[in-house]
Order: structure tokens, then C-alpha cells, then sequence
């Protein structure tokens, strides 16, 4: 039997990340995968492949729509090849899945496909091609998470899909429904509404992305209805029927009328639920809570000592980054330091266009916890690199303490917002001001000047340009 320091349950961006930062602690350290592949759900059926059709479909909508006034002729007709799409989509997956592989070779981290199962606090079983058992002092849960569904839906993975299924559609849909008007449905109904698929979201909150602050769901409310979405929210979707290449979706509006939508396709995006069923938790003496989770302290240890947890199987944002920044702290926890995460400062993005991104408190958070603050708010259209490029959608809002000035939140709306709130991550990290952040010279032209101006807009209203 094979012994370890350390063995992490799961490949995705907190599991292979947690196994490289251990081994360079000089842990002797295995990673357990049930798939044939590494990378978990943000490579294989998540973030990568999503935003290689996003970008694939935002390269189709240009040239149909906006190559003609940048003086780009295309003799004939503009057409999608949906089969290339999709296939160029996994290649982009094999090339970072592959990317895993080599990291784990070179990190000296030894691999195992297969169900791991815990037998006890120390051993685990792997069920795959052959069944083994491993022995390790230390031991990373990092299963991730799965697409959750309402409890009458029936999801047959043609008809009534998943964002897995998504994925890999073999033709546009003429009508796609959405059921939920979060980050996922947002994004692949935003992909097959470029294609030419009408897209209805269906959304319970009374407003999309609800978790986010309200001033960025009105202006993506704004921008998408401009786009030709159709958005439902206030709707408690109700019953989901499937008759041959129809799906009927019931819902209950605001007023408590029913109403009816058909499309060929229904895409079901209410969120993701944690990943544990097969892991035997029981075994090691593992707690979960009533919603399914990892239950763990401040270090993300579970009530078994040696016994750790991440990433979407644990409480906080279901992000990629997240899982990656609770694998890197783990490592070191378990090496004996005293690393730290500011969940605060984890920055939340959807990958539509415009792209919106938001870090730190809302307006509504700050409302509800009495904190003064001031607001600064600067119109993307005002830029000249916005007017260069055509993207004219969105701003930069700063919110700052009304007495210190420090930065509490930055929330845009707009191109390349998912690079440019990497900025006021860094800002607020340090503990910036709205006028540290105004005093800093901004290339010309770019977005971000926009996070600039916000910041000016926020020190006694003296935005420049507007």
C-alpha cells in the first residue's frame, strides 16, 4: 500500500492546485480523479469550454454585425459552423486538461483515476480500472460540485438540459428557454442568442444576477433586453413537460397568473449543489451540514483533524479562484504556516458582453449594515478606447467609506471588466482610497481609464470627462 502526506479528493482548480502547492511544500502527495481527465468541472464542462464558445459566437456576431461599418466586406454569406465550433471548444479543453497532466508529472504528484472512497480517516479506496487503497496522514476533500434541479423537472439531458449538455449542442436551437437568470444561463443563452436562437430567461429573483448589486442587473437587464433577449423575472417556474422536440415550461408571474412559454430546448441553471455522494464521509467520521456541504473551521478542517475541505464543496462562492485560493491555503496550513484568504476581496464575474464584475460590499450590503458611503460612477461610453472599439454598454462604479474614503466595493459593467477589476482587487487589498486610486495615471486609451474616473467621481465629484 502506498503512503502519502498528503492525498487530495478531486482534480478541479482547488484539487490540482492544493496538490502542486503541497508538493512544493515537499509533501509526498497523490490526487485522486473518477474521470478519465483532470481539471474537474471548470475545465471539462465549466469556465474553459463556456468561454471558448463565448468567444467563438462573440467572433460570429461581430462579423455579421459590426465588420461591415469597420469597413470589412465578407463576399457572400456569414454562416455557423456549429460542428467546428464545438470541436474547436474541446480542443481548447484537451490543450488545458493536458496542461494538468504535465503538472502533475513535474510536480512529482502521483495519480490515481478512479472513485475515491474514504475507508477510514487515513485510508482511501479507489475504485477504477482496478480497485486499490492508498494510506495518508493528511487528506483534501475537493469533490466540487454538481448542476442542481428543481425536484419535478426531469432533465433528460436532450430536450431539458444542463449546462454540461450545453456544451455540446449539435444544432442552434430556435427557441431556447432558460430557467435561471444567474451567471451559467446568462452566459451559454448569450452564446446561442448570437447563433440566432431566440432565448427567454425565466428568472425567480425580481431580478437577474441577484446576487450581485443592483445597479449592474438593470444595466445587463438593459443591455440584453437591447440584444433581443426576452427576460422574465418575478417567475416561479412551475412544471417543465416535454412532447417530441417541444418543451413547455409553467410559470406563476408576479401577479400569481400562469403563464406558458415553448421552445425546443430548456436549459435548467438554478445554481450547483456540493459533490459527495460515492465519498463515504460517514466512514471517516466527516460532518456535512443540512445543505449537503463540507462542514469546516476557519482553516478549512473538517471536525477529523487531518481531514480537510474546498472549494464548492464548502461554504462561500462556488468560484473557480476560490477553490484555487482555499488549495493554496490549505497546503500551507497543513505545512504548518498561517496563510490567509479575504473572502471579501474575491472578485465575482460573468462572462457575457459587455462582461460585468464586481469585488467587495454591494450598495444593498452597505445599506443594510449602516455603513456611510459615497458613490462614483463613470459611463463606459465617455471613453474614447469604448468609441474606438464599439463598446459603448456599461460603467465603473466605485463605492468608498463617506468618512475615510477607503474603497469598499467596485462593481462595471462593460468590455474587458473580467481583466479590469483585477485593479481594484489590488487597490483594496492595500487598503486603497477612492483618491489613491485617483491619483494614479491611467494608460490612454484603455477601459480602465473608466475605474479612474470613477475614482475621481467618488473624491468630491471631479470626474474630468463628463
Amino acid at each position: 500500500m502506498n503512503s502519502y502526506d498528503v492525498a487530495i479528493i478531486g482534480s478541479g482548480p482547488g484539487g490540482y492546485v492544493a496538490a502542486i502547492r503541497c508538493a512544493q511544500l515537499g509533501m509526498k502527495t497523490a490526487i485522486i480523479e473518477k474521470y478519465s481527465v483532470l481539471g474537474g468541472t471548470c475545465l471539462n464542462v465549466g469556465c474553459i469550454p463556456s468561454k471558448a464558445l463565448l468567444d467563438s459566437s462573440h467572433h460570429y456576431e461581430d462579423a455579421i454585425k459590426h465588420f461591415e461599418e469597420h469597413g470589412i466586406d465578407i463576399p457572400g454569406d456569414v454562416k455557423v459552423n456549429l460542428k467546428q465550433m464545438i470541436a474547436r471548444k474541446q480542443s481548447v479543453v484537451d490543450q488545458t486538461t493536458g496542461g494538468i497532466d504535465y503538472l502533475m508529472k513535474k510536480n512529482k504528484i502521483d495519480v490515481y483515476q478512479g472513485l475515491g472512497s474514504f475507508k477510514d480517516a487515513t485510508h482511501i479506496l479507489i475504485k477504477g480500472e482496478k480497485e486499490e487503497e492508498i494510506e495518508a496522514k493528511n487528506i483534501i476533500i475537493a469533490t466540487g460540485s454538481k448542476p442542481s434541479n428543481l425536484p419535478f423537472i426531469n432533465i433528460d439531458k436532450e430536450r431539458i438540459i444542463t449546462s454540461t449538455e450545453a456544451l455540446k449542442l449539435t444544432e442552434i436551437p430556435k427557441h431556447l428557454i432558460v430557467i435561471g437568470g444567474g451567471v451559467i444561463g446568462l452566459e451559454l443563452g448569450q452564446v446561442y442568442k448570437r447563433l440566432g436562437a431566440d432565448v427567454t430567461v425565466i428568472e425567480y429573483m425580481d431580478r437577474i444576477i441577484p446576487t450581485m448589486d443592483a445597479g449592474l442587473s438593470k444595466e445587463l437587464n438593459k443591455v440584453l433586453k437591447k440584444q433581443k433577449f426576452k427576460i422574465n423575472a418575478s417567475h416561479k417556474v412551475k412544471s417543465v413537460e416535454r412532447k417530441g422536440d417541444e418543451v413547455i415550461v409553467k410559470a406563476d408571474n408576479k401577479k400569481g397568473e400562469e403563464v406558458e412559454f415553448k421552445g425546443d430546448y430548456c436549459l435548467v441553471s438554478v445554481g450547483r449543489r456540493p459533490y459527495t455522494e460515492g465519498l463515504n464521509a460517514e466512514a471517516a467520521g466527516v460532518k456535512l451540514t443540512e445543505r449537503g456541504q463540507i462542514e469546516v473551521n476557519d482553516n478549512l478542517q473538517t471536525n477529523v483533524s487531518n481531514i480537510y475541505a474546498i472549494g464548492d464543496v464548502v461554504k462561500g462562492a462556488m468560484l473557480a479562484h476560490k477553490a484555487s485560493e482555499e488549495g493554496s491555503f490549505v497546503a500551507e496550513v497543513i505545512a504548518g504556516q498561517k496563510p490567509h484568504i479575504n473572502y471579501n476581496l474575491i472578485p465575482g464575474v460573468v462572462y457575457t458582453w459587455p462582461e460585468v464584475a464586481s469585488v467587495g460590499k454591494t450598495e444593498e450590503q452597505l445599506k443594510e449594515a449602516g455603513v456611510e458611503y459615497k458613490t462614483g460612477q463613470f459611463p463606459m461610453r465617455a471613453l474614447g478606447r469604448s468609441r474606438a472599439s464599439m463598446d459603448l454598454d456599461g460603467f465603473v462604479k466605485i463605492l468608498a467609506d463617506k468618512n475615510t474614503d477607503e474603497v469598499l466595493g467596485v462593481h462595471m459593467v462593460g468590455a474587458r471588466a473580467a481583466d479590469m477589476i483585477a485593479e481594484a482587487v489590488v487597490a483594496m487589498e492595500y487598503k486603497a482610497s477612492a483618491e489613491d486610486i485617483s491619483r494614479m495615471s491611467h494608460a490612454h486609451p484603455t477601459f480602465a481609464e473608466a475605474t479612474k474616473e470613477a475614482a475621481l467621481a467618488a473624491t468630491e465629484d471631479r470626474a474630468l470627462h463628463i
